[in-house]
């Protein structure tokens, strides 16, 4: 009888299972601590015709520039609602069987990180001078993916939520968006139709509005923000099937079954009898090279049946 025995291709399922971590964090000291990093931005839309390197600074732990944050999350995440919030329409065209094109020329539609298949409505305010914010979570923090509907910011008395299909809240009205795989939070005037943007935000117990730029430097640039989210990671939990065979594993290896010295071999009288069952409380994992690479250990000593298979399942989390 061999000690090892080799699993089969039926033996063993991986399966994968997403988990989740909640983190908070209040105030600049925490947000932009060295184990945390989370910075914020005004990005902003400069039509100068010359562009100079570091005159428009922003951030507060890699500093940026304004014009380049701003036109860099128009592209990425805007760039099909450009001319409507509900989606811009790609040029399209007809190509004639004789070779001939009829229409405007064909461009493709832009890849914008979407977070639904339900139809989206993304808006960035596109006049000169105009400002968006950024709120950029770096992916250690956040794993695969921001989880939906975990998104909290709190300046204030004013609370944003995310909707879990990537909307920035403020009670109901669009305030931004979340971009899940990236870790961002941009905010941005509101640009639904039939929907007031951020001039009609009230704060306190009053009835004033607020300008667009007022509102964004509320989250980006005071200290007392609170920034609440939720991490995604996929584990992958390996299941083996040990197999024990009624005539397999029957012989103890427990050297207190001896009855003289480690290395004489003789057994006590009732090791030897074919009524006697051996308990299982450890199963090893080995590799090809034979060399211990996990070990499992049962709650209890289970004792292995002379007259039926016995199966040991082993989970193991990656």
């Amino acid at each position: 009888m061999s000690v090892f025995k080799p699993f089969l291709a039926t033996d063993t399922v991986i399966s994968p299972f997403e988990v989740n971590k909640s983190f908070t964090f209040k105030g600049d000291s925490e947000l932009t601590s060295s184990n945390v990093n989370i910075d914020r931005y005004i990005g902003e839309n400069i039509t100068s015709q010359y562009w100079v390197s570091g005159s428009n600074p922003t951030g507060q732990i890699n500093i940026q520039d304004k014009a380049l944050i701003y036109h860099s999350i128009k592209e990425l995440y805007y760039s099909n609602y450009l001319t409507n919030p509900s989606g811009s329409l790609v040029g399209t065209a007809s190509f004639n069987n004789d070779g001939t094109i009829t229409g405007p020329v064909y461009t493709p539609n832009y890849y914008n990180y979407l977070s639904t298949t339900l139809p989206t409505y993304r808006y960035i305010p596109t006049g000169s001078g105009e400002i968006i914010g950024v709120i950029s979570i770096p992916s250690n923090l956040f794993g695969e993916y921001l989880k939906p509907k975990s998104v909290t910011l709190t300046s204030g008395s004013i609370t944003l939520q995310d909707d879990g299909l990537g909307n920035i809240l403020y009670n109901s009205l669009k305030v931004g968006d979340v971009i899940y795989e990236h870790g961002l939070i941009i905010l941005t005037s509101d640009g639904i139709p039939g929907q007031d943007g951020y001039g009609y935000i009230i704060y306190g117990t009053g009835s004033y509005g607020v300008s667009d730029e007022a509102f964004i430097n509320n989250f980006i640039t005071t200290p007392n923000l609170t920034c609440s989210f939720e991490s995604t990671i996929t584990i992958y939990e390996s299941q083996y099937k040990c197999t024990l065979r009624q005539n397999e594993f029957n012989f103890s290896q427990n050297p207190t079954l001896l009855s003289g010295s480690y290395d004489s071999g003789v057994l006590y009288d009732f090791a030897t009898g074919s009524f006697f069952s051996p308990y299982v409380t450890t199963v090893g994992l080995y590799n090809n090279n034979k060399e211990l690479i996990a070990v499992a250990k049962l709650a209890q000593p289970l004792p292995v049946s002379t007259i039926t298979d016995t199966t040991i399942l082993v989970n193991l989390d990656l």
